[in-house]
């Protein structure tokens, strides 16, 4: 099967199975681990932050971020479609007794002026700000890159309101590849950062917060209280580290297959490209087709091309490590084959 529906399903290369086997380990509640410790130092330095924690996903990454940053009751100002409020179960309430406050972003970057209008005042009838988020790249936005100047904005915002901004960089580095900025560059204009070793740099599981050392140390209590207090856990650090040296850079051959499937299927009688395809995420929308997404997704699969049901008439193909050109052109041929057979 060519595997589109998402970068989390890559599978570890050989050389992180080589280096798992022979990693040294050591218990990581001790701070005993030297490859997780290794792996947390190097994370820290791209970053450019005092410290780093290693988690077990991304979710529990952010989830960490929150409980660090907030106290319950408080807000966070999230752009509406980010993958904090949508994908992880409402935990931001259920955990740390904290709510969203809503914001449209363009392509799913916050404008800081918007970010300023949402923040809360003295009113005691209102939630305290707690805390701001951006998502960068943007999942629901079709794996857009939020510019670096709109982060500096929001940024300058936060600063002088006196309130933390956390970044979701699950795909952090899809936009360093594609924008040439540096990962110290975008997390330069934050408090805290999340990137997943895991989806595109494929590591099996993992991810990492940074920030100031004082923020890294409350997060491990987190941690801890969340069940993520892992014994020898450099077996997935030595993963880790394999992904931070080894698999960024390559980044742009996914980035280049998912332009390349966007242009093809652009192409097609009723097929719609409705994102700008910035990095490795393509939303095919299919509404001027007589199948709804998820028909569609049933049928390409029957052809060996799985994909992912995004809303009533958008698919979403995600490229990965796993995907080849000559998977990439087989998924082209499926989906002009099927747009034939409904025209």
């Amino acid at each position: 099967m060519i595997d589109l529906r998402s970068d989390t399903v890559t599978k570890p290369t050989e050389e992180m199975r080589r280096a798992m086997y022979e990693a040294e380990v050591g218990d990581d509640v001790y701070g005993e681990d030297p490859t997780l410790n290794e792996l947390e130092e190097m994370a820290a330095d791209i970053l450019g932050k005092e410290a780093a924690l290693f988690v077990t996903s991304g979710t529990q990454g952010n989830q960490v971020a929150v409980l660090t940053h907030c106290r319950p009751g408080q807000e966070i100002i999230l752009e509406e479609n980010a993958h904090i409020y949508v994908y992880e179960g409402g935990a931001i309430s259920a955990l740390a007794g904290v709510q969203p406050k809503l914001v449209t972003g363009i392509h799913g970057s916050l404008q800081a002026e918007d970010v300023e209008r949402a923040i809360r005042g003295e009113d005691i009838h209102e939630p305290e700000t707690g805390l701001i988020a951006i998502e960068n790249t943007h999942n629901r936005a079709g794996g857009s890159i939020i510019p670096l100047e709109d982060m500096k904005r929001v940024y300058t915002v936060a600063q002088q309101n006196g309130i933390p901004v956390h970044l979701d960089g699950a795909r952090l580095f899809n936009a360093v590849v594609q924008s040439g900025h540096s990962a110290k560059e975008f997390a330069r204009e934050t408090t805290t950062v999340q990137i997943c070793l895991s989806k595109g740099l494929g590591s099996p599981v993992g991810s990492l917060i940074a920030g100031d050392q004082a923020f890294i140390n409350r997060a491990r209590k987190w941690r801890k209280r969340l069940g993520g207090g892992l014994r020898q856990a450099g077996i997935l650090a030595a993963a880790g580290l394999v992904s931070l040296t080894k698999m960024v850079d390559r980044l742009s051959e996914d980035h280049e297959r998912a332009q390349r499937l966007a242009r093809a299927l652009a192409e097609v009688e009723g097929y719609e490209i409705s994102n700008n395809v910035d990095t490795n995420i393509v939303m095919l929308d299919v509404s001027n087709t007589s199948l709804s997404a998820k028909q569609i997704v049933e049928e390409v699969k029957k052809e060996g091309v799985l994909a992912s049901v995004f809303g009533p008439s958008t698919i979403r193909l995600t490229t990965h490590y796993d995907i080849s050109d000559l998977d990439i052109d087989k998924a082209i041929t499926v989906f002009q084959n099927l747009s034939r057979k409904l025209n």
